[in-house]
């Protein structure tokens, strides 16, 4: 897969680009817990300075999700809603949910609102110290098991090893 950033004063945006032959995704709303239910893009962010971070989801069916962690500590029913108005667009290079056929893989296009990211007083910009992960739910008829890969590479399998996280470099407008 590819993934690529760019940001501005009012949002940042995310674009994946996956190849997949089995393109999924069963989840329907927004705000569902997609991981369970197909295919997924997952954007965690997390202000360095702070406790808190957002676990942001984008499926190839073009439904979102947004939840945020008080903490790493603090992961109960409460941090669950779907708490940020995120843009979503995706495209499947196939047929989404047909295990019969062979697709080419998914795209999809995130827009997180910065006003939503600073809500607590977090910085924004080129001197903001932010940290990133891109992880990846991919389920498939042609894999053993759902394959779980992550940007940067993890030591183990979870997102939420913040310390692992890239540090994210917003660059300043040429």
């Amino acid at each position: 897969g590819r993934v690529r950033f760019a940001w501005n004063e009012e949002y940042l945006y995310m674009a994946v680009e996956f190849d997949d032959s089995d393109v999924v995704a069963e989840g329907v709303e927004d705000g569902e817990h997609h991981y369970n239910l197909g295919d997924l893009a997952e954007l965690f962010l997390w202000p360095e300075d702070r406790s808190w971070y957002w676990e942001l989801y984008a499926t190839p069916h073009g439904r979102q999700s947004s939840f945020f962690f008080p903490g790493p500590g603090r992961m109960l029913p409460s941090t669950f809603g779907n708490h940020v108005a995120l843009k979503i667009a995706a495209q499947v290079q196939g047929t989404l949910n047909d295990w019969s056929d062979r697709d080419h893989g998914w795209t999809a296009e995130m827009a997180v609102p910065v006003e939503a990211l600073t809500a607590r007083g977090e910085a924004w910009g080129p001197d903001a110290a932010w940290r990133v992960v891109v992880g990846r739910y991919n389920y498939s008829a042609y894999l053993p098991q759902v394959e779980l890969s992550a940007m940067p590479p993890l030591s183990r399998t979870s997102f939420h090893l913040r310390n692992e996280y890239a540090r994210l470099r917003l660059m300043p407008k040429p």
